[in-house]
């Protein structure tokens, strides 16, 4: 049996989008989920410094592109990625990484790509600060986390 989890289940939003007090539960960075609060969603609306910009599918591609280069290039065992609208998940083994680094090298070849082939990218924020790490344990874990990443949010009537 392997020491650490068999992936990492890896989840970053789209700047502005999911801020704290949003209505689908956000996460608090060291509390973690945290109850809805219009006023506080509010107020951290007023406070972004540039407007929400959600990736078009053109730049999904390219950030599902960029996913699929850096794990290849990593030597990484990529299970499932999917770059929505506000948010990007991944699903990867990588046994030579801390998660976080996984996350932040994945965001960083995104976001170099993005700038590179759309320039309203440039000059601002892309992604929200971190992201969520889940540790993925099972073979079950990662049958379901590749169903839920490949199907199953376009099967709640979300927005790509």
């Amino acid at each position: 049996m392997p020491d650490g989890p068999l992936a990492y289940f890896l989840t970053w939003t789209v700047y502005g989008t999911f801020l704290p007090g949003d209505a689908r539960w956000w996460r608090h960075r060291k509390q973690g989920a945290a109850v809805p609060s219009a006023g506080l969603r509010q107020w951290s609306k007023d406070r972004l410094a540039h407007p929400v910009k959600l990736l078009s599918p053109d730049d999904r591609v390219v950030c599902e592109s960029a996913i699929d280069e850096i794990c290849a290039f990593r030597g990484w065992d990529q299970w499932a990625r999917s770059a929505r609208s506000n948010h990007v998940h991944v699903l990867v083994t990588a046994t030579d990484r801390k998660p976080e680094l996984i996350r932040d090298q994945l965001k960083s070849k995104c976001t170099l790509e993005l700038r590179s082939a759309n320039s309203g990218f440039a000059d601002r924020p892309i992604w929200t600060t971190r992201g969520d790490i889940e540790f993925i344990d099972t073979e079950d874990e990662i049958n379901e986390c590749v169903i839920y990443i490949n199907e199953a949010q376009d099967r709640m009537n979300r927005e790509p």
